[in-house]
């Protein structure tokens, strides 16, 4: 519950809207929201107000995670309210405010149960990160670009089983990732674009002239770029083709230098721009957990120097968090600090159509912002103006 009464002011840090970087200003927050940011004489600071200072740090929007498994130890297809709390949690820690948790290729039932446990995370609260809706990474995908996901489960796109799936959510599936080339998805992908729901092209073999067709049935994302997907070639573009070229499609970059080289990234921004790459993590159970052995969908995965991988060597999803997505963007791959911060900010909420409300720091948005220290590591966490991690002081 957000209290109404409660005002708090962040003052002394530099805001990074993120298409603006201020000085000099506070940020003013009632019932949750944004009320003013405006040059600090002009604010008063009333006795009942909380001050935060947050001299020598940045202050910028929360992050929002499009492509999110597990973390802490939990998995969003363990079907659990408790174990959905848990990720959301654990990515608060890091800076998430907002994200989509995301399912598997598996079983009918498991996809019903994960997907009911989320619903009941989004009715009851989380207590942290808020859940925006859900990520159906699957089970409509190209078996020979399956990735971590388990091939005996894949299957035929199907509007009637997706209805069903969508109903149990509580009607929070907000996007989805298919293999355009499968029999069925471009009349299926023309479907979700009328439902409002964000078609992604994703575990796919296609071809740079079947990822148009599916452009023009409303195909507009693309799930987790150069991974488990037809590559660049000069006689076939393929997805990744497709995707540097099309300005209709957004793409998903996992920042962790593991799944791609910073000079695939570098590529990437160059050709898309600041505007159309979102960073995600694609974070399974092991994240924020010693490394080890894990499970993902039902099938073994070892964690060892930050890479998660089946025992056949194929990665399996990442520990990565979002805040060290941003500080890999600017470190490694020489991303201005306020363009790393819009790709894990504004971009994910206009993808998902929710710009008005989250993504940048303005009046009337929901208060959801980060305090980082000069090393970019995260120092607060606040969710509609309620602060819902601290770091402890050494």
């Amino acid at each position: 519950m957000i209290d109404k009464d409660k005002k708090t002011i962040i003052l002394n840090g530099t805001i990074i809207t993120p298409f603006q970087i201020l000085e000099d200003k506070v940020i003013s927050i009632e019932e949750g929201k944004i009320r003013a940011l405006k040059d600090k004489e002009s604010i008063n600071v009333s006795t009942d107000a909380e001050v935060i200072d947050a001299r020598d740090k940045f202050v910028v929007p929360g992050f929002i995670d499009l492509h999110v498994h597990g973390g802490g130890g939990s998995d969003i297809m363990d079907g659990r309210y408790e174990a959905v709390k848990q990720v959301a949690a654990t990515h608060s820690r890091f800076g998430t405010t907002a994200f989509l948790p995301t399912t598997m290729t598996m079983g009918w039932d498991k996809i019903i149960e994960s997907l009911k446990s989320v619903d009941e995370a989004f009715v009851k609260g989380t207590g942290a990160a808020e859940i925006l809706g859900v990520h159906l990474e699957g089970p409509y995908i190209n078996p020979e670009k399956k990735g971590a996901q388990k091939e005996e489960y894949i299957r035929r796109p199907s509007i009637e089983e997706l209805l069903e799936f969508n109903e149990v959510s509580g009607n929070l599936i907000r996007l989805i990732t298919i293999a355009p080339e499968m029999p069925g998805a471009i009349d299926f992908i023309r479907w979700l674009s009328k439902q409002g729901i964000v078609a992604s092209v994703g575990h796919s073999n296609a071809t740079y002239e079947q990822v148009q067709e599916g452009i023009l049935a409303g195909l507009s994302h693309v799930t987790h770029i150069f991974n488990a997907m037809s590559g660049l070639d000069h006689h076939e573009p393929g997805v990744v083709g497709a995707a540097l070229y099309s300005p209709e499609l957004m793409i998903e970059m996992i920042a962790d230098l593991i799944h791609l080289h910073p000079v695939a990234m570098k590529i990437l921004i160059k050709a898309k721009g600041t505007e159309d790459v979102i960073l995600i993590t694609d974070a399974i159970r092991a994240t924020g957990r010693p490394e080890g052995t894990y499970d993902l969908g039902g099938q073994e995965v070892e964690v060892f120097n930050g890479q998660a991988r089946l025992k056949d060597g194929t990665l399996a999803g990442s520990v990565l968090t979002l805040d060290k997505a941003v500080r890999n963007l600017i470190n490694e791959v020489g991303v201005p600090l306020h363009e790393a911060i819009q790709m894990a900010t504004f971009n994910p909420a206009k993808c998902l159509g929710v710009e008005d409300k989250k993504g940048s720091l303005e009046p009337g948005k929901d208060a959801d912002i980060v305090i980082l220290d000069k090393k970019l590591e995260v120092e607060q966490t606040m969710v509609r103006g309620k602060v819902i991690y601290r770091r402890k002081k050494a």
